[in-house]
């Protein structure tokens, strides 16, 4: 009988991941990681539900401590990537580094199985071609989470299984309620779970970095308004500035040296480049040449066909077909060819696109 290890948050995603492999004839394990300090609904009402979903599939059920490590590889990390002046992508850097990492290092030292399942929305496929496990984004385009998953090197796609990448949500949803699962109902989270834990980022931001008020200026540094401190703010946001102009104003730049927040017109706020640092190239080899790919700079963005070109140390600079609006430093920037996640990496700061 195959073994696998399926990580359980609580929800119905999950919940019906781990139901499906138990129905296929799967030795089922399930594992939640105890995430964050305090109290937070992903983990309080979480563990209760997924533990709650073990007992209704008669599995064994563990939970792992991995809150230092989820403080330090996610909270330190945004905390300093918000006071210095980027918008940091955590999801990314938690599937790596907290989730899948440790879930598939526990399976292998603690319970006999170098197999793990996640309630993800995408798919992995093995191309004997390029002895190369593919990431594929999931046949429901509008769950497809393959943009956060862009970060996993091979070794863990090779360990990895997403059952619900070939479905749909509705699907999922008709799954549950199929096998009555207690989770069926249970909305669905709309935020991060720091977000979710703290009510908003700011609330959780504010914990950690001391406000600092200073000033909104424009381009040429005339001040516009003032600020309430600049992890406040991230690029391309236009609402709660504050400041009053003929046109609207969008945020352009975070200068965390001078304390500035920096504002323009949307065609000011508008890049035909961007450049981008710690590449994971997933699909494909790391490429010699410049390449063509469609690009997606946020994860609700339209992928837009863009020239690739290789640079040092693993950089990369990205010229768009079309100038993009809010290119956020700290955010993914993730290649596609069609369906295929080829790689991705970190927007890098506007100082750093400037000496490339």
């Amino acid at each position: 009988m195959n073994k696998v290890v399926v990580g359980l948050s609580g929800g119905v995603d999950s919940s019906v991941a781990a139901a499906t492999l138990h129905h296929q004839g799967y030795e089922v394990i399930g594992l939640t990681l105890w995430l964050m300090k305090g109290k937070g609904q992903c983990c309080s009402e979480g563990m209760v539900d997924a533990a709650k979903i073990c007992e209704q599939l008669n599995l064994p059920h563990h939970i792992v401590d991995t809150r230092e490590l989820f403080q330090t590889n996610i909270v330190d990390y945004l905390v300093s990537g918000y006071e210095a002046g980027v918008t940091p992508l955590p999801c990314s850097q938690c599937n790596r580094a907290v989730k899948f990492g440790p879930m598939l290092q526990y399976a292998r030292e603690n319970l006999g199985t170098d197999k793990i399942a996640t309630g993800h929305y995408a798919r992995i496929q093995y191309d004997e071609g390029r002895d190369r496990y593919q990431l594929l984004k999931a046949v429901d385009p509008r769950k497809d989470q393959s943009y956060f998953l862009y970060d996993l090197p091979q070794n863990l796609l090779a360990g990895t299984i997403f059952p619900l990448g070939e479905i749909t949500k509705d699907e999922t949803r008709r799954i549950a309620a199929q096998y009555n699962l207690s989770t069926a109902d249970k909305p669905e989270s709309q935020d991060l779970c720091l977000v979710e834990a703290h009510g908003s980022m700011q609330s959780f931001l504010d914990q950690y970095i001391n406000t600092k008020e200073g000033d909104i200026v424009d381009a040429t540094g005339k001040v516009l308004g003032q600020h309430t401190g600049i992890h406040h703010y991230t690029i391309g946001q236009r609402k709660g500035l504050g400041v009053s102009a003929p046109d609207p104003l969008y945020v352009m730049k975070l200068d965390p040296v001078m304390n500035r927040v920096v504002v323009g017109r949307r065609e000011e706020a508008t890049q035909p480049y961007c450049t981008v640092n710690r590449m994971n190239w997933v699909s494909i080899p790391e490429p010699q040449a410049p390449i063509q790919a469609e690009v997606r700079v946020r994860y609700r963005s339209r992928p837009v066909p863009t020239q690739v070109i290789p640079l040092d140390h693993g950089r990369i600079k990205l010229i768009f077909d079309e100038p993009q609006f809010g290119i956020t430093p700290g955010q993914a920037a993730v290649l596609y060819d069609g369906d295929t996640v080829l790689g991705g990496g970190i927007i890098e700061n506007y100082s750093s696109k400037q000496n490339s």
